[in-house]
């Protein structure tokens, strides 16, 4: 299965490798050059088609875990200040993802969306500190049952140069449905309340609309925890 944002790219690369390997077939005397080229063009079709495989995942619409919006490697796990929206100290866990990953962006919990901002910008690499703020991204905040508001933030990195946003404020979403999609290496930050419990830790790979990020403590499980 590959997500609908690759179709075009899928078949305009598809029909250039048939019109590559059937050329150098025809007017390619060089066997060894013939075969080079035929091989580079079908590598780079499975590439492109390894990018935008877009594997079905289910989830039981867990209000109580916020799981991971993307697959990939933990980079970050720090308190900030977050400034664009919330304006107070926040828990960051940002999420680096390599062209090998899968790039689909899922809702990481059910719930409203509250709000939805596209910014233009650079496009650093995705693990620089100021990626975050100088680089084109989209900011999406989901108010849910349980956790009150949290932020995700899809972030173009050095190969990105396009952020696919499918938030819409006011609609209703479900966790793990998608919730669009970045061409070509980034990162995807959540940024969630201070009194949540982090369950992942630095250089942990995870997995999309599989692994829990952060989960509800209650005043009761947090002096438990004390």
């Amino acid at each position: 299965m590959f997500h609908k944002e690759g179709q075009t790219i899928i078949l305009t690369t598809f029909a250039l490798v048939v019109i590559i390997v059937l050329l150098s077939e025809f007017y390619l005397m060089n066997q060894w050059l013939r075969w080079a080229l035929q091989i580079s063009s079908v590598v780079v079709l499975v590439l492109i088609l390894q990018f935008f495989r877009n594997p079905k995942r289910s989830t039981n619409n867990l209000f109580d875990e916020i799981l991971a919006p993307v697959d990939g490697k933990v980079v970050v796990i720090e308190e900030v200040f977050e400034t664009e929206y919330f304006n107070e100290k926040r828990m960051q866990v940002s999420i680096f993802m390599s062209p090998f990953n899968v790039h689909v962006t899922r809702y990481p919990i059910s719930g409203t969306i509250k709000y939805s901002k596209y910014h233009p910008g650079k496009y650093l690499v995705a693990w620089h500190p100021k990626s975050s703020t100088d680089n084109e991204r989209t900011t999406v905040v989901i108010n849910t049952p349980k956790f009150g508001e949290i932020l995700y933030r899809q972030i173009a990195g050095a190969m990105a140069r396009r952020i696919v946003n499918y938030a819409e404020e006011g609609e209703s979403v479900h966790q793990g449905e998608d919730s669009g999609f970045i061409k070509f290496g980034s990162r995807v930050d959540l940024l969630l309340p201070l009194d949540c419990g982090i369950a992942v830790k630095l250089d942990q790979k995870v997995v999309g609309a599989k692994t829990c990020i952060a989960t509800y403590l209650n005043k009761n499980e947090e002096r438990d925890l004390i």
